[in-house]
């Protein structure tokens, strides 16, 4: 299969196909004569876990670790299982981030006439804290930044 059967095979862009070789979650693929990509089966079973870990909100690094522990079948379900609970406790607090954002637009919306007037709450709250740095709540921060990964268990 060339590269762009094994994106339609495995719903993981060309792109991101060629990242993942880059960055070495995946091994480079089979070469032809002509330079062409060649990918097997198997190629796209990894490409779909790595498409359904992604769709969770994996990161890069955790699904390195949990590719890994895919692979090796003498793994201990107890490893796949704490990165998993790592993992929904992040999601929780996001979840929560988020909640909050959205009591906090609510309110200030609530409190906007959405008239013709110029004044306007939302955007005072937002100087407010555009003019006070110090006094800002730490900003809620999502994916790889925000978020310390979870390095390999297995290398340590």
């Amino acid at each position: 299969m060339n590269i762009g059967e094994v994106a339609r095979a495995s719903g993981v862009s060309t792109k991101m196909i060629r990242y993942y070789e880059t960055i070495g979650l995946i091994p480079p693929a089979d070469r032809s004569e002509a330079g062409y990509r060649n990918y097997g089966d198997n190629d796209v079973h990894t490409l779909r876990f790595i498409r359904r870990s992604r769709d969770l909100g994996f990161t890069v690094e955790q699904m390195a670790d949990l590719l890994t522990l895919w692979r090796d079948r003498s793994r201990a379900s107890s490893e796949v299982k704490k990165i998993a609970l790592e993992h929904v406790e992040i999601l929780e607090r996001k979840a929560e981030e988020l909640k909050a954002m959205s009591r906090t637009l609510k309110h200030l919306a609530a409190n906007c006439h959405g008239d013709g007037r110029p004044d306007c709450p939302i955007l005072d709250d937002l100087a407010a804290m555009a003019a006070e740095p110090g006094k800002a709540p730490e900003p809620a921060r999502f994916g790889p930044a925000g978020i310390e990964p979870v390095r390999n268990r297995r290398r340590a």
